[in-house]
């Protein structure tokens, strides 16, 4: 087990604790990966807005103790199988998109996105041959585009 997830167990109960929520974090193996598996009665506030509050709570625990992980690893903070759900909404939200710009030649472009869940999208649709994606805008308001690629001219 990491010392970055134990660490990071600890201060998240201890925080549940002081705030007076009904929370608990647990470091739970999932598909070979550590997840904080957070669970109790008040996990529906860490799931309003999307889930804006979970993705807080995961930011500041890699602010905080992600450099002790290995290099490209990240805490993973997870809430009644959220991202796994959300994971399947975002593939469903590509092949839709796909699909769109097939049938009308037009360009897509999705809602502001974390960036996570545009590597999800992008990762979903780079096995087409005929689809172009990539982030566009910046910082909070950044989304992600889908069009036709263009083929080379003669």
């Amino acid at each position: 087990m990491n010392e970055a997830y134990t660490q990071s167990q600890e201060f998240l109960n201890a925080l549940f604790e002081s705030a007076g929520f009904d929370l608990r974090a647990k470091i739970e193996d999932v598909e070979g990966a550590s997840v904080l598996n957070i669970d109790g009665a008040d996990a529906s506030f860490l799931l309003a807005e999307g889930g804006e509050l979970l993705e807080a709570v995961q930011h500041l625990l890699n602010q905080a103790f992600g450099r002790e992980l290995e290099r490209g690893e990240r805490i993973i903070c997870d809430v009644e199988n959220f991202r796994a759900t959300r994971e399947a909404e975002l593939r469903a939200m590509a092949r839709h998109a796909a699909e769109r710009v097939r049938v009308t030649g037009r360009e897509f472009i999705f809602g502001p996105m974390i960036p996570n869940e545009r590597r999800v999208i992008h990762l979903v649709l780079s096995t087409e041959d005929d689809l172009h994606t990539e982030s566009v805008g910046e910082g909070s308001a950044r989304r992600l585009k889908v069009n036709l690629k263009t083929s080379p001219r003669s």
